[in-house]
């Protein structure tokens, strides 16, 4: 495998669970498929349709989301919401991403001690 390779298949690891927690906040406020999927690429996630759609309808098993569909107009879309569980998920989520990025940051600096090191 080329380090092409290797670096896109560890960057499309790393973007799963981002779209999980960007999904879960940004359906706070209620929105269909489409609208998500642009929202998320207007804000910097790289997601395809074929990823999204299967990570809506596996986070509304999960309870994490509900689904409405909208009828209203002439084309009908069904519309997720965060639920009070998936709320909670996602601030955890954050938080724990806010603690990982703060290790990174630590882990990045000359004051941190490696193995074997006198620091």
């Amino acid at each position: 495998m080329t380090t092409d390779a290797t670096l896109a298949s560890h960057l499309q690891e790393l973007r799963r669970g981002t779209v999980v927690v960007a999904s879960l906040t940004v359906l706070r406020t209620p929105g269909y498929g489409y609208s998500l999927l642009e929202t998320l690429s207007e804000s910097g996630f790289e997601v395809e349709a074929n990823t999204l759609y299967p990570l809506l309808r596996r986070l509304e098993a999960q309870g994490l989301l509900t689904s409405s569909w909208n009828t209203d107009e002439a084309r009908p879309r069904k519309f997720y919401t965060t639920t009070p569980q998936g709320d909670a998920v996602a601030e955890a989520l954050r938080t724990e991403w806010a603690r990982l990025d703060d290790a990174i940051g630590d882990l990045s600096t000359d004051s941190v001690s490696t193995p074997g090191s006198d620091k």
